[in-house]
């Protein structure tokens, strides 16, 4: 795997090796100990996947607060996203900044954030199955968001808002101040 350090310390764009040949290909999508060796001492302990049916569904900018924080290693089966992770840990050298990475399943990247990040991703092809990894277990009563489109984030999600589907507890998050 090839380990891409971003502008945020801490936060990697992951490229496997894929193998083809005239059967189709394989590859690794994950190795607790070639994870741990370049990025660090994370365990995963849940698993989630979601299927978005329709292109322009935004899901974000989501958070657990405190003890519920947790780190993500996502990336995409089918289809493609504009994924996004924003630095909320006030005392960062990079607090407000944000990453954003296309995955896809013909580019097979993982982006992987720390604790104390929002995270998003926007919809960019029909039925786009979406998985990732955290290193704690979901608390609804920890849970936070923003806005996805809050002025002081300055995201280019490359689309108008009036295209952007968005469920309900999303539409009236907070905006980052």
């Amino acid at each position: 795997m090839n380990y891409i350090k971003t502008a945020i310390d801490g936060v990697y764009i992951i490229e496997p090796k894929v193998f083809g040949d005239h059967r189709g290909y394989f590859f690794e999508s994950f190795s607790l100990s070639d994870f741990q060796k370049n990025v660090g001492q994370i365990e995963f302990v849940q698993d989630n996947e979601s299927m978005s049916a329709h292109k322009g569904v935004l899901r974000g900018l989501h958070f657990q607060k405190g003890e519920y924080a947790q780190a993500k290693l996502v990336r995409v089966v089918k289809g493609k996203v504009l994924d996004v992770a924003v630095d909320i840990r006030p005392e960062s050298p990079t607090y407000g900044k944000h990453v954003s990475v296309e995955l896809s399943e013909e580019n097979k990247r993982m982006f992987f954030f720390p604790r104390g990040f929002a995270h998003g991703f926007l919809v960019l092809e029909e039925n786009t199955v979406f998985q990732y990894k955290c290193d704690n277990y979901y608390n609804p009563s920890s849970e936070g968001g923003y806005l996805w489109n809050s002025p002081k984030l300055g995201i280019d999600w490359g689309i108008a808002p009036s295209e952007v589907i968005l469920s309900e507890k999303d539409r009236i998050s907070p905006e980052f101040v």
